[in-house]
């Protein structure tokens, strides 16, 4: 259970952070604007980070790859979950027109339903976890490399 409590803070956190960045968009009406959902990655890249250095500190020689690699993920899955779930209201309740403003964006005619923008969005979501904490383990992982000694 101990393991599980520091991915689930950050995840929290992090979700936390891209739903205030999120509703910080919406209060200028930039939030249909593809280009500033490009920092939510930065915003991701940022609790995943985060959440695997502070675990490599935490466990100091018992790190290992395949612990940093899960506090990653479950950050990064929790945080696309609880977005995910924030993004299903805001389009259904809070602001009904939210898909038609964005497909207008993309200048589509499609009758896309709500699903398929939150499937997406999930989807987007975990790939960007996978991508991050792979290349944050490079950073963090144990090297092998034979050090010589003079």
């Amino acid at each position: 259970m101990k393991k599980i409590i520091l991915p689930v803070r950050f995840g929290v956190a992090l979700s936390a952070s891209l739903i205030a960045y999120f509703l910080v968009l919406s209060l200028f009406d930039w939030h249909t604007n593809p280009f500033f959902s490009l920092f939510n990655g930065v915003i991701c890249a940022f609790g995943i980070y985060e959440a695997i250095k502070y675990y490599k500190l935490e466990q100091g020689d018992a790190f290992t790859y395949y612990s940093g690699f899960t506090v990653g993920i479950i950050t990064g899955f929790i945080a696309t979950l609880i977005f995910t779930v924030f993004f299903l209201f805001y389009a259904t309740e809070v602001n009904e027109n939210f898909l038609l403003e964005l497909l207008t964006v993309f200048k589509s005619d499609y009758n896309i339903h709500i699903g398929i923008v939150a499937f997406v969005v999930a989807i987007m979501g975990f790939a960007t976890s996978v991508v991050l904490t792979l290349s944050f383990m490079q950073i963090f992982k144990q090297s092998w490399n034979i050090s010589e000694k003079s």
